[in-house]
């Protein structure tokens, strides 16, 4: 019986990344779902796995105070063998501005958003070795084209990471494949509205806002495109065309 390909998911218990883990299952992935906190998988990702007899497992690590290395050393040392895939989505979301953006507010969000999935993609292509290549693809957003005055800390470090798609996948050669899917609002907070929510999507090129499924389904893509690196696809509805004065939330 052939082994399944092994994916770890940061933040993939819930939300958008329990959505992107729904769709690896689906894909035939085992999953690492890594999350800050010991919880259970949403319902829809639970009833996936289940459906899909994944082989699974939740790994409870803090990537804003450990050492990424480490955890990927457990989650091969737990499965037996080294992953295939890396999807870094987890992420720091504050609120500041340039006038309340600190030397705090960027350590934190850099640490989480930038440097983490940096080090934990050095330590997938470490672990699998020069006859392996495995995957990494970073959650970004679109504001990383046309970014606003909001969450400034936030956007800082996602432009970064950005910028980093073309920097490793040119430094890991034929190593890995190093690409990036940049979602617009596909899943919104108990501040949207309804109404605001119907007017968002007639300001979208396309007349409607993206779903977290076909973020997922661009995810996916990439896992399995074997020809493809150092590239960034846009899954926003057309949002990275247009440019908004303030994040959506405020529109």
């Amino acid at each position: 019986m052939k082994t399944a390909p092994l994916a770890i998911i940061t933040g993939g218990k819930r939300r958008l990344g329990a959505e992107i883990a729904s769709k690896l299952a689906a894909a035939g992935y085992a999953l690492a779902l890594v999350s800050h906190i010991d919880a259970p998988p949403e319902a829809a990702l639970a009833a996936a796995l289940k459906t899909y007899e994944t082989e699974w497992h939740p790994f409870t690590f803090d990537l804003s105070a450990g050492n990424p290395a480490e955890l990927v050393g457990t989650i091969a040392t737990h499965f037996g063998r080294t992953p295939d895939l890396l999807v870094n989505n987890a992420a720091m979301f504050g609120q500041d501005d340039w006038e309340s953006m600190t030397l705090e507010t960027l350590q934190t969000h850099f640490r989480l958003n930038l440097f983490s999935p940096l080090l934990l993609a050095q330590a997938l292509v470490y672990a699998a070795g020069a006859q392996a290549r495995p995957v990494i693809v970073n959650i970004l957003d679109q504001r990383i084209v046309n970014p606003h005055r909001d969450q400034m800390s936030y956007t800082l470090s996602k432009q970064a990471l950005a910028a980093s798609v073309r920097s490793m996948a040119a430094a890991f050669a034929g190593r890995a494949r190093y690409n990036g899917v940049a979602p617009g609002l596909v899943i919104s907070t108990d501040e949207y509205t309804a109404e605001q929510e119907s007017r968002l999507a007639d300001m979208m090129p396309l007349g409607a806002l993206p779903s977290p499924s076909a973020v997922a389904d661009a995810v996916v893509y990439l896992a399995g495109a074997q020809d493809v690196t150092g590239q960034i696809i846009f899954v926003d509805g057309g949002a990275h065309l247009k440019s908004f004065d303030r994040d959506f939330m405020h529109l």
